[in-house]
């Protein structure tokens, strides 16, 4: 097929990251996208004196959403902070921000939490059975039940936005998390227009070589969070041209229009 030179489509023996695009790729359909984070969401540095003093700085134009704003030419919004759970994020972080304005609603989300939430304050991760699908204010107090009602609240906003759940990747002891990443599966087929950004499953495994070349102390570089954003959209990129038809109109996403005779 002619455009098979131009493009990978429905190629069944294709693996995620195996084509790390440059650009943005097809990641670039999307115009606004919201990125919902903790520090590594941020663009965190972690500074270190000669005194032995830790200092932590979120310095966003190095975050890798900000990064993915450039290559795509998009805009892309910082909805993050160091040390966020969603947990916080439901509880007043967002609306101190004002981040559920009417400003601020995107076509598409990346969502990256959870290792504040379940690897640092222990949080019980919870399951699908804690989602009040009718009204988020009645989700349970576990990870799954914060994590979804951001999820609900922002269809709210926008019912047709893309939703990419990111899990955590591999380090040289395994998965940090495998109930994270069972959770983020579950999610994405519990809530309609969401997909899974698999990490744990297809990101290369964060270990000693790793953090050489990518970390500064306890946290990414500039490179680690380039090559994150690399990551990010190339898998956004893989999903879209394994689904044209379910991308075909972002196009019309925050607006009245539609077509009814292909699939939204």
């Amino acid at each position: 097929m002619e455009l098979e030179k131009y493009f990978r489509f429905d190629d069944a023996d294709e693996k995620p990251l195996e084509r790390l695009v440059t650009d943005g790729g097809l990641c670039g359909i999307f115009r606004t996208i919201g990125c919902v984070g903790d520090s590594l969401s941020s663009g965190e540095f972690e500074s270190l004196d000669e005194d032995g003093n830790v200092g932590y700085h979120d310095l966003f134009e190095y975050s890798w959403g900000q990064y993915i704003a450039r290559d795509c030419g998009c805009r892309v919004f910082n909805f993050s902070r160091g040390g966020m759970t969603a947990k916080e994020y439901m509880e007043g972080f967002a609306e101190a921000n004002g981040f559920w304005e009417d400003d601020k609603v995107c076509q598409a989300y990346i969502i990256a939490l959870g290792v504040n939430d379940i690897l640092g304050q222990k949080q019980p991760v919870g399951g699908v059975g804690d989602i009040d699908l009718a009204d988020w204010r009645n989700n349970a107090d576990t990870f799954a039940g914060y994590y979804a009602a951001i999820v609900q609240r922002l269809k709210e906003k926008q019912p047709k936005a893309r939703f990419f759940f990111v899990t955590m990747p591999r380090d040289e002891n395994g998965s940090p998390s495998p109930e994270h990443t069972a959770l983020l599966h579950e999610l994405a087929e519990l809530f309609e227009y969401s997909y899974v950004i698999d990490l744990d499953r297809y990101a290369p495994i964060y270990d000693g070589d790793f953090r050489r070349r990518f970390y500064l102390g306890g946290h990414l570089s500039a490179a680690g969070y380039l090559f994150t954003a690399r990551m990010i959209e190339s898998y956004i990129d893989f999903i879209i041209r394994h689904d044209m038809d379910g991308f075909r109109q972002i196009g019309f996403v925050g607006t009245e229009w539609y077509n009814v005779g292909h699939k939204w």
